[in-house]
């Protein structure tokens, strides 16, 4: 087996800042509902494509720093993250395969784990329960899945992430 120097670790990490930043970016009142789920997505593009760069610790490395920047309880996102990272790497083989629709599909499926784990967690703290618009982003990260799909796989191309 030939091991080549993996390449590609400031792309990821970059994408992964993005997401961040587009976390915590100031929108106004009535569009705060409408914020997609933009670390997830990203962590499941790269959990696809590269998942023996990035699975269940970079998820719950991930977790836990939008746990700080969004003010939440520590580790509501990080347990999230670390299951999404999970299923994602041990199904990565078929969902490689599938139409970009049915990817999207999937990835809905994906987000709305996160948002029930993260009412369990709200339920468990005896936080209020939210309203129906908690459910919101998870149907916007699924019609964002095949450009979010799409920008990342080109990138990687062009830097050659391996």
């Amino acid at each position: 087996m030939i091991l080549t120097p993996q390449r590609g670790g400031l792309v990821i990490l970059l994408s992964f800042l993005l997401a961040f930043l587009l976390t915590i970016l100031p929108l106004p009142e009535w569009a705060r509902f409408y914020r997609p789920q933009w670390s997830t997505l990203v962590l499941i593009y790269w959990t696809l494509a590269s998942p023996q760069r990035v699975g269940v610790g970079v998820g719950w490395t991930t977790g836990i720093i939008i746990d700080v920047i969004t003010g939440t309880l520590l580790g509501q996102h990080a347990l999230a993250m670390s299951l999404i990272a999970y299923i994602t790497q041990k199904m990565h083989q078929r969902l490689r395969l599938f139409p970009i629709w049915q990817q999207s599909l999937t990835v809905l499926v994906l987000l709305l784990i996160e948002k029930l784990l993260a009412l369990w967690v709200m339920g468990a703290v005896s936080q209020h329960v939210p309203s129906l618009t908690f459910w919101i982003p998870p149907i916007i990260g699924m019609l964002l899945w095949p450009w979010i799909y799409i920008i990342l796989r080109d990138l990687r191309r062009k830097f050659q992430v391996s």
